[in-house]
């Protein structure tokens, strides 16, 4: 018997929300609902771009561009030079008694060229923000910086007794007597001139180490530069050394041809025996200079050695040979001799001393970087670019 009464009728459809509806069909997957649907909370949860760390860096784009134009503008500086050199040699040759020695030109020229050069190309590189420029900025900075620290404490001494002493031969060779100066406009004088000295040899290279010793400005490079560069297979420490392993091979070579007068225990080689000491040394140089950068235990333990053999054959030498006789042996003229040795800061070896005091810093920093070396000598493990010096 059929049910006599009708089925109820079912519940109308309820009404879609335009704004779930819209969400549903926006969505990428049907039923699925989108960030823009959810609470504040869900959508740092879901959305990726609320994921990505903000970079823990400051950019440096700006301070590199900036001391990139400061480093370009400093190569031109350093290119006036070599006019200058030029301008002397001609007024030597115009001076009686006094033979200029063109190999010597050309070695200024040489070394002015090659610092020109350098910061030139250091200068376009921090304005690219290359890793490579970066890197090799840091360890110049803190070459220049401690060779132009060691040179202005060597003049500040010796720079009231040098002009005094020009003053004195300038007066003695005219016959004239010669202006009297103050003490008080002498004083002046060369305290100008110690400030300028030390504003381009201490301050200017403090300032580009402190600014790209940064962190900041390492990561700036690392994210513009993201390709590994040559630089980063050895800390910047090893770097530096390995630089001034190769900046003395060049400079060895420059000297041996303008002034070969190679110290050896004690005595002076000269000539063509010079020239084959400092040629021997330039290559023992550069194969250290390759070595350490590979971080290879034999090149760390042959830079000792003859570095410490050098320091005893320069002391031996210094404290024993006569400076003004070996100037002699390569065909100075006695009046060249005569005005080399009334210089005060060749007439007591300052020069010389000073110099050796450099190479027993550089020694001590050798000794130093052992602390890199205790890895295998077949290995080379990548370093990050933001090793610093120190």
């Amino acid at each position: 018997m059929e049910n006599e009464y009708p089925p109820p009728p079912l519940p109308p459809d309820p009404a879609p929300v335009p704004e779930l509806r819209e969400t549903i069909d926006s969505s990428p997957v049907a039923g699925t609902a989108t960030p823009a649907a959810l609470s504040a909370g869900e959508q740092a949860v879901f959305s990726p771009v609320a994921a990505t760390p903000e970079p823990s860096y400051r950019d440096q784009s700006t301070g590199l561009m900036v001391f990139g134009v400061l480093q370009i503008l400093l190569g031109l500086c350093v290119c006036l030079m070599i006019p200058l050199m030029a301008l002397g040699m001609f007024m030597s040759l115009a001076t009686p008694g006094v033979h200029a020695r063109p190999m010597q030109f050309f070695s200024g020229v040489a070394t002015y060229g090659f610092m020109a050069a350098s910061l030139i190309v250091l200068g376009i590189g921090s304005m690219r923000m290359l890793r490579w420029a970066r890197a090799l900025t840091v360890v110049a900075a803190w070459y220049w910086l401690v060779t132009g620290a060691l040179v202005t404490v060597l003049l500040t001494a010796m720079l009231p007794v040098v002009t005094t002493a020009v003053m004195s031969q300038t007066q003695k060779n005219s016959g004239a007597p010669a202006p009297q100066i103050s003490t008080g406009m002498m004083a002046v004088v060369l305290t100008i001139m110690i400030v300028v000295m030390a504003f381009f040899l201490v301050l200017v290279p403090l300032a580009l180490v402190i600014f790209y010793s940064r962190r900041d400005v390492a990561e700036t490079c690392r994210h513009r530069d993201p390709v590994e560069r040559w630089t980063d297979r050895a800390p910047l420490p090893v770097l530096g050394a390995s630089v001034v392993f190769l900046t003395r091979a060049l400079y060895m070579l420059s000297v041996g041809i303008s002034m070969p007068m190679f110290p050896l225990f004690g005595r002076y080689l000269s000539g063509i025996a010079g020239s084959a000491g400092f040629l021997l040394f330039a290559s023992i140089d550069i194969c250290l200079a390759v070595g350490i950068f590979r971080l290879r235990n034999w090149a760390w333990w042959l830079a000792v050695s003859t570095l410490l053999i050098r320091l005893i054959s320069m002391g031996v030498t210094f404290a024993r040979a006569d400076l003004m006789q070996a100037y002699s042996k390569l065909g100075w003229s006695d009046q060249q001799v005569r005005q080399l040795s009334a210089n005060p800061m060749l007439r007591g070896h300052a020069v010389l001393w000073w110099s050796l005091l450099s190479m027993v810093i550089f020694f001590g920093y050798v000794l130093w970087l052992k602390r890199y070396f205790r890895a295998p000598a077949t290995t080379n493990a990548l370093v990050p670019v933001s090793t610093s010096v120190g």
